[in-house]
């Protein structure tokens, strides 16, 4: 996700650096005009905003705020190369309480902190429409209008620092049942001796409708199991909204059931397959064979 957004900021007129741990994954944006920097570093002390589009909150942790792992980077972490008046802005999905401590340490050294985790997937990624969930100041967030708009169709300030991760936890929360529903109801539809090319002709335009029917429901119908999203993260954003749910006291049993399935395949070794997959591990806890095209 993080290179093609790259390549819309860059076709929307925007200077880029970047930095990734595979430094063959940047190739292509260098091909496009991007500078290639060794560290993360080098990206804080020449830029007036840093972007993070990272794995999980320990790498956010070590790479924003120079925890003993951003060693590996050979640096003391993005914060402490920063002078003061430049602007961070994290685009993982991460913890709340995390994005508020990066924003007030920020803060004390003159610098804007932003949460701003997205949704839409690749295909989002790819075409510039992605849902931008942020929380941080509403005047930085304002002035940065070109920059969200390059990379999303929707963006909406949720709040304070911490507030986009918890518009991201919501919606997540939403993705776990939405795709236990799509994948129980394709092996319902395959059961019951219906072409699911023609049901979901009539179901997707219909009241049960979603991005995730429209765009996944093709893909596990093709037997595409190819990540637009991997498993593994999508363990990683659950897990945190299960915790987030516990500490509000909110429930999560829907959210439950889908990490449960989720964790069952990453323990049979398909953590880095698209979370289409769900089908997979739905179809053989009842004892089927989910037959694609």
């Amino acid at each position: 996700m993080g290179a093609a957004m790259c390549s819309n900021l860059m076709a929307a007129g925007f200077s880029l650096s970047v930095h990734s741990r595979t430094k063959s994954k940047a190739e292509p944006l260098q091909g496009q005009g991007a500078r290639w920097c060794d560290t993360p570093a080098e990206i804080a002390e020449q830029c007036d905003v840093t972007v993070t589009m990272l794995g999980y909150p320990s790498d956010v942790r070590a790479i924003v705020l120079g925890d003993e792992e951003s060693q590996d980077y050979g640096h003391s972490g993005l914060l402490a190369h920063c002078s003061g008046g430049e602007v961070l802005i994290d685009m993982t999905t991460s913890e709340p309480a995390l994005a508020a401590e990066i924003a007030e340490r920020a803060a004390a050294k003159g610098v804007v902190s932003i949460d701003a985790p997205v949704s839409g997937g690749d295909v989002g990624a790819r075409s510039g429409t992605l849902s931008i969930m942020i929380g941080g100041d509403a005047e930085a967030v304002a002035r940065l209008q070109p920059f969200w708009e390059a990379l999303g169709s929707k963006w909406v300030l949720q709040g304070d620092p911490g507030a986009g991760q918890h518009a991201k936890m919501v919606n997540q929360i939403l993705i776990a049942s939405t795709m236990t529903g799509i994948c129980e109801a394709l092996l319902y539809a395959q059961e019951a001796g219906l072409d699911a090319e023609t049901v979901l002709e009539s179901v997707a335009s219909g009241a049960a409708g979603s991005w995730s029917l429209s765009n996944l429901a093709p893909r596990m119908l093709a037997g595409n199991f190819d990540p637009g999203f991997y498993i593994e993260h999508f363990i990683k954003d659950m897990s945190i909204a299960r915790a987030e749910a516990a500490n509000l006291g909110s429930p999560a049993h829907g959210l439950s059931l889908a990490l449960e399935r989720y964790e069952q395949l990453a323990a049979e070794g398909q953590g880095r397959l698209g979370t289409q997959a769900l089908i997979l591990a739905l179809a053989e806890e009842s004892g089927l064979e989910w037959q694609t095209k």
